[in-house]
């Protein structure tokens, strides 16, 4: 399983992309998510799915922008391109996949800013091709496992959250599905870009350089917990006695 998280709010784009994989018992570690970076062409995909279709989709694509990419000059031309090369490695692929028992589920966050954008954009890209856009009312999109890190990113995340901030419960959201589940862990790749720099930033953060952040996490949710209000629970334990 995967966890890849992108993010966009006013300032800037922050995603955030496990590296475990998991092939039957064997566990290995890999990076999940791709930069491109040339002049005033920045974009970054992250993918869950498949490792093979996903190594064959990015290749195949970037071939396409080593011949095309002049052309592409806002992001969403280049996330059609990149749906194309999915749409090919499924005709290609896919048939065979399924007579194996596997499906064709690569799915994928591309993000960035092209020239001709008028502000940072964030695309869910689905295995059939097409895909949809980012808002201003949910401000996030994850991939792979997404259930258990959902819950804060909803009630703590919103479109004029700084990028810190974004940073910050994306964090969380990764430790929540860290925790929850054996199939997603460390290292965690970081990618930033800030509205109109074209300029993408990568960091790998190891778990030591995060492990006290976490701890201190769970000891304000415990802290947090023993400071909620208990007269609501009156009803019901005055049951308990009365039975006593």
């Amino acid at each position: 399983m995967t966890y890849c998280l992108g993010i966009k709010v006013a300032s800037g784009l922050v995603a955030i992309a496990d590296t475990r994989l998991t092939s039957g018992t064997e566990v290995s570690t890999n990076k999940k998510v791709s930069v491109h970076q040339l002049e005033n062409h920045s974009m970054f995909i992250m993918t869950a799915g498949l490792r093979s279709v996903r190594d064959k989709a990015i290749t195949y694509f970037k071939e396409v922008l080593d011949e095309q990419d002049s052309s592409f000059n806002k992001l969403y031309k280049a996330v059609n391109a990149f749906g194309a090369q999915v749409r090919r490695v499924a005709e290609e692929d896919k048939s065979s996949l399924i007579d194996a028992g596997l499906s064709f589920n690569l799915f994928s966050i591309v993000g960035g800013q092209l020239e001709n954008d008028e502000e940072h954009k964030l695309f869910l890209l689905y295995p059939e091709g097409n895909w949809v856009e980012i808002g201003a009312g949910s401000p996030f999109f994850i991939i792979g496992n997404s259930g258990y890190g959902k819950p804060l990113l909803y009630r703590s995340l919103r479109f004029d959250s700084s990028m810190q901030d974004a940073l910050k419960v994306g964090f969380l959201s990764f430790d929540s599905t860290r925790v929850s589940s054996n199939d997603v862990d460390y290292p965690i790749d970081v990618v930033l870009y800030e509205k109109d720099t074209f300029r993408i930033i990568e960091h790998r953060f190891e778990k030591d350089d995060l492990d006290y952040i976490a701890k201190q996490w769970s000891a304000l949710l415990k802290n947090s917990v023993q400071k909620l209000p208990v007269e609501w629970m009156e009803p019901i334990f005055s049951k308990i006695m009365e039975a006593s």
